[in-house]
């Protein structure tokens, strides 16, 4: 049976020899193997994957529910035991404080961070969020003073118990609650679960800690002869994602 031969090296110098045509060509080939591959079929017609993805908030959680990672025990002195179980970093009564503090990466301004927390023995706070904002640390205290206050710590010297900030909250034994936090330039809010509890203007004010939490800087949270959890701790970047100090 007769073959017909095709003389390739031919066939190619005679398209190369055409050059608007050969990268006419060239051009159709890049496009079909983006469009195969995931990436943009034309300027036209963008990668809709990846529009999602740049729309998606700057947010990372801080604990994966499996090991400490890198919260360290925080070296009150007196602290009960701190172990990780069930998805929760669990912080057993001391003698006066247990807690945790971040050893990653801080973010200082312009952030969001959010977890679940819950008192389960005790009648004082079950979480200190101690916090920075900007140079300045700052706490949120969630069922101090016999159980029920929360606010920050310390506003212009004055502490959760003493300034525009205190609430009153009725807090359940064995209940989670959803924390929320946010700081911005002028501004300091948190949510407990759904309800707003701290909306408090920051500019020209001192902020400031109570002296016992002082190890909990930058970043941590702490009960006072209470034992708690948390669990589901996140961060999210309100503006810059590599705005970290």
């Amino acid at each position: 049976m007769n073959r017909k031969r095709t003389n390739i090296g031919s066939l190619s110098r005679r398209l190369l020899s055409n050059t608007p045509y050969a990268l006419f060509l060239l051009l159709v080939f890049v496009l079909s193997a983006c469009r195969d591959s995931g990436g943009p079929a034309s300027p036209n017609e963008p990668n809709e994957t990846v529009v999602a993805e740049s729309l998606q908030p700057s947010e990372i959680s801080l604990f994966d529910g499996k090991t400490m990672g890198q919260w360290a025990i925080t070296d009150f002195g007196g602290q009960g035991d701190v172990y990780v179980k069930e998805g929760s970093i669990f912080m057993e009564m001391g003698n006066d404080m247990t807690g945790i503090n971040w050893t990653g990466p801080v973010v200082r301004m312009n952030y969001e961070i959010s977890l679940e927390a819950k008192r389960i023995t005790g009648s004082d706070f079950f979480c200190g969020l101690t916090f920075p904002v900007g140079d300045n640390p700052c706490s949120l205290i969630l069922g101090g003073w016999g159980g029920e206050v929360c606010g920050l710590s310390n506003l212009d010297y004055y502490d959760a118990a003493n300034n525009e900030t205190t609430r009153i909250v009725a807090f359940e034994t064995g209940r989670w609650y959803r924390v929320r936090l946010r700081v911005t330039p002028d501004k300091i809010e948190a949510w407990l679960d759904d309800e707003k509890i701290v909306d408090v203007v920051t500019t020209d004010r001192k902020i400031d800690i109570r002296p016992e939490v002082d190890l909990s800087q930058p970043l941590g949270i702490a009960n006072w002869q209470t034992a708690g959890a948390v669990r589901n701790i996140r961060l999210q970047t309100l503006t810059d994602p590599n705005d970290i100090l």
